[in-house]
């Protein structure tokens, strides 16, 4: 029951730890979807792909968010060294982003094709993209950092 209990606790820091990344990561995505395509026009549609600066930075943002979020307050250093760890830790980061850009711009073209106004915010397309592709992401990375990573 305690060992239950305790897997609760870590599922439930991993989302507070989450969240506060994905607010990190989208606050960052949302200035930079704003601001960059002032300076590099492109960056709306770069041959089919919409806002891919934008979103690589953001992630980076959101994963080194979640990097020091999680070795503080959600897992326990496992049996890897701490380069070791960090360096699995942005593997697995480097493979989530390539997982979330696809999904932001599948997203994007196909199932989010307007905005949404939830009364006091309204959510743009490209936002509503963003939120759905790091929570899709989310699932499979707690279950890699968990059993790969973070493993003591």
């Amino acid at each position: 029951m305690k060992a239950l209990l305790l897997q609760h606790r870590q599922i439930f820091l991993f989302i507070v730890a989450g969240a506060l990344s994905a607010v990190v990561e989208i606050g960052s995505f949302k200035t930079l979807s704003v601001y960059l395509p002032q300076f590099l026009p492109q960056e709306t549609n770069f041959h089919g792909v919409h806002f891919p600066l934008s979103n690589v930075l953001s992630t980076s943002c959101g994963i080194i968010t979640n990097y020091f979020l999680s070795i503080w307050f959600v897992f326990e250093r496992g049996k890897h060294s701490k380069n070791k760890e960090f360096a699995y830790f942005m593997v697995v980061s480097f493979f989530s982003t390539i997982l979330s850009l696809l999904f932001f711009q599948l997203f994007f073209r196909f199932v989010f094709k307007n905005h949404f106004d939830a009364g006091f915010f309204v959510f743009s397309q490209e936002i509503l993209s963003k939120i759905a592709a790091i929570l899709l992401v989310s699932i499979l990375n707690y279950s890699v950092k968990k059993r790969l990573i973070f493993n003591g």
